[in-house]
C-alpha cells in the first residue's frame, strides 16, 4: 500500500506539471502570435521592395530614353530696340515727386 507522502509526492508532481503545461501552453500561445506578426511585417516589406524595385525600374528606363534634340538656330534671340526692356532692379526709379513738386526720398535734411 502506498504511504501517505508518496501520494504527497505523486500529487505535488502532478500540479507542478500542470503548472509547466499551463506555462508552456502560454509561451506558445505568444510565439504564434509573434509569427503571425512577423508574416504580417514579411507581407509589407514585400510590397515595399516590391514597389521600390517597380520605380527604380521605372527610373531607369526613363533615364534610359535619349533626349529629345534641342535646336540651337534661334537659341538667341534679338527682338527690336524698342521692345528691349532692362530688368526692374536694373533701371533707375523716376523721382517721386510731392504736391509741392518737391522730391520725395531723394535727400534728408539731417539739420533741425
Amino acid at each position: 500500500m502506498p504511504s501517505l507522502s508518496s501520494i504527497n509526492a505523486l500529487q505535488a508532481s502532478v500540479v507542478q506539471a500542470e503548472r509547466q503545461v499551463q506555462r508552456d501552453q502560454v509561451r506558445v500561445s505568444e510565439d504564434a502570435d509573434r509569427l503571425d506578426a512577423s508574416r504580417d511585417q514579411l507581407t509589407k516589406d514585400k510590397q515595399t521592395l516590391s514597389d521600390n524595385q517597380r520605380e527604380s525600374n521605372q527610373a531607369t528606363q526613363a533615364a534610359q530614353k535619349p533626349l529629345p534634340t534641342v535646336n540651337l538656330t534661334r537659341a538667341i534671340e534679338n527682338p527690336p530696340r524698342a521692345e528691349q526692356q532692362l530688368p526692374a532692379d536694373l533701371t533707375t526709379p523716376k523721382p517721386q515727386l510731392n504736391t509741392l513738386g518737391q522730391t520725395v526720398g531723394k535727400f534728408i535734411n539731417i539739420t533741425a
